[in-house]
């Protein structure tokens, strides 16, 4: 749990920061810090999507993920915990945008689930380190711009991460299946790069809808590799 820890306090602390210079900091400044995280995410996502191993296979978790997170309301599930949280809180700021884009950027993507295993498994938390220093450091802009929603985020990071850390031996053999990771990195990527677009003002989806995609990728790839095996059975 030390990394999860750590990931938790370096992003209530980089909100915090965050919420000290935004008062200071021009809206129209904050607008640009906001457009930039958002190419730099579409960059990032890319390079996520080009590390699938089957297009196929991330299109079909994706399409299936998006249609079941809608049938399930994800979207407005996130929403209602955000505007639960605000009252709680009473913060200002663009608050539930705070709290969605946040939970998707820092809780969806490799080096969580990896990370987490290898702290569950190993103790070793250099993964969660660097984790902990990019997301620390985006938080205090977020932050500045979207307000104290960020701070929520740092704690769903304690709940989620440390889950997946608890979880880790259970989680474990996924990471030898061949492509497995390979594919929910990429179906990462897609979900990233919405949020992406979405903060560079280009087109907003809800894209958290797509988070079942998450399961959907490994559990595809697990089914294809148990048709491959039935289809092409090893000779004896």
């Amino acid at each position: 749990m030390r990394g999860t820890i750590l990931n938790t306090a370096t992003v209530a602390g980089g909100a915090g920061l965050g919420l000290a210079l935004g008062g200071v900091i021009p809206p129209s400044l904050q607008q640009v810090v906001i457009v930039t995280l958002g190419f730099c995410n579409i960059l990032f996502a890319v390079r996520l999507f080009w590390k699938g191993a089957d297009i196929l296979v991330t299109v079909l978790a994706v399409a299936a993920g998006a249609v079941l997170g809608t049938v399930l309301g994800l979207s407005q599930g996130l929403a209602a915990f955000a505007e639960w949280a605000h009252h709680i809180t009473g913060g200002g700021g663009r608050f539930t945008e705070a709290v969605v884009t946040t939970f998707v950027l820092y809780c969806v993507g490799p080096m969580t689930l990896l990370g987490c295993i290898k702290d569950g498994l190993e103790g070793d938390i250099e993964l969660l380190k660097l984790k902990s220093t990019m997301d620390g450091l985006t938080a205090i802009f977020f932050a500045a711009a979207l307000g104290p929603g960020v701070l929520v985020t740092a704690g769903v990071i304690l709940v989620f991460q440390g889950a997946l850390t608890l979880l880790a031996r259970p989680l474990e053999p996924l990471t030898r299946i061949p492509n497995l990771m390979d594919e929910a990195t990429a179906v990462g990527g897609v979900i990233i790069l919405s949020i992406g677009l979405g903060l560079a003002g280009i087109k907003r989806f809800p894209s958290e809808v797509m988070l079942p995609s998450l399961v959907l990728a490994p559990l595809f790839v697990w089914g294809k590799s148990k048709f491959s095996r039935l289809s092409n059975p090893e000779p004896d």
